[in-house]
């Protein structure tokens, strides 16, 4: 549980250029910690509350964290996916290399994605909630894969054959592309943000989304956002992954362009502000969610909580707030393809006239 400072800290910071031909430069943020892409650092698959923290910070710190995807890359021989698809080893393939190698999945066979974390945050107790500020994302690598396979996504049945597909980056124009005439915006953002579950749950798979956060897959919540999740253990132990370099609404195939991300985030602690499920906020919308197993459940839920969040955060009475929500506000399929299936309200600021809300970014 040792905090990612002094010598420690300049040792990763040295360490923290993943390739002398780095797609992109961050912004000018200050992190305080950086918390590297190294095989110790790594969980696959799962949270729980008795995972070991990688590291501990201070309510207010800013966190570099490094995640990897390993889309497409075998445990028996990892080199082959890179060789294969003309892609170089550099610093960051080694990496990934490394974890594949290295990086044990959990014990009882608990499936689910490869993680960086957890991060202890000092002042984090159960019945507090944890904003997370996505200060910046960048790319450490040049691709991103997308993947169909008999079985998975939307339509299970209509797929016959399992193929991967290498999205190329361009990063001048900002686009993902897989073949000559298709040029797909990049919109990086991180599938899998989470706090630990209660430890009375155990280790839970990071493939279905929970109360606590987790496989969202809202692309909405890309760099300049904000995501509310609840504490439920000391510290609230955040764990990131599944970087996606752009996804539609509903994530059909089963998965959006997988990619590893460096993901720049702010932690701060509200102290006794207790959440049911994740809120989000944009420069533009407040973000309300609604999980199940069921999408029209999921669905029910989500405008639960979008009233919920009109009527207590904003003044209105419940009946005032359903009709904000039917009259104004869009819910949109995050996935259907985790499990446990997601909607999410889009609540737009602007119709608010009298009230002004402060946004940090």
């Amino acid at each position: 549980m040792g905090s990612l400072t002094g010598n420690t800290l300049n040792q990763l910071t040295l360490g923290a250029t993943l390739s002398e031909k780095s797609l992109t430069k961050s912004l000018l943020v200050k992190a305080d910690h950086v918390v590297r892409s190294l095989p110790e650092n790594m969980v696959w698959g799962y949270y729980g509350a008795d995972v070991p923290p990688v590291a501990r910070v201070k309510d207010g710190d800013v966190v570099e964290i490094q995640t990897v995807n390993p889309s497409g890359v075998s445990r028996t021989n990892p080199e082959k996916f890179y060789t294969k698809n003309n892609l170089p080893i550099d610093q960051h393939a080694r990496e990934v290399i490394a974890i594949m190698k290295n990086v044990k999945p959990e014990a009882s066979g608990i499936k689910g994605h490869m993680l960086t974390g957890p991060v202890y945050i000092d002042g984090a107790e159960p019945g507090d909630s944890l904003e997370i500020r996505i200060l910046d994302m960048t790319f450490p690598a040049p691709f991103g894969v997308n993947s169909v396979w008999p079985g998975g996504g939307g339509i299970p049945d209509e797929v016959k054959t399992r193929e991967t597909f290498v999205y190329r980056y361009d990063m001048k124009r900002k686009t993902a592309s897989l073949k000559e005439g298709i040029n797909i915006p990049l919109k990086p953002f991180m599938g899998v943000m989470a706090l630990s579950p209660p430890a009375d749950m155990g280790h839970q798979s990071s493939i279905p989304p929970n109360f606590y956060g987790g496989n969202l897959d809202i692309k909405h919540l890309v760099k300049g956002t904000t995501l509310h999740l609840p504490v439920s253990v000391p510290g609230g132990l955040f764990t990131t992954g599944d970087g996606h370099g752009a996804q539609g609404n509903g994530e059909v195939s089963g998965v959006a362009i997988e990619t590893a991300i460096t993901l720049t985030v702010k932690f701060i602690v509200h102290k006794g502000k207790t959440l049911k499920q994740p809120r989000a906020e944009t420069p533009t919308h407040f973000i309300a969610v609604g999980l199940d197993k069921d999408l029209s459940k999921a669905m029910k839920n989500a405008l639960s909580e979008a009233c919920a969040f009109i009527k207590d955060e904003l003044g209105f009475t419940f009946n005032e707030a359903l009709s904000i929500a039917s009259t104004a506000v869009d819910f949109e399929v995050s996935q259907v393809v985790d499990q446990t299936l997601g909607v999410h309200a889009m609540i737009p600021k602007s119709i608010f006239t009298k009230r002004k809300f402060d946004y940090w970014s």
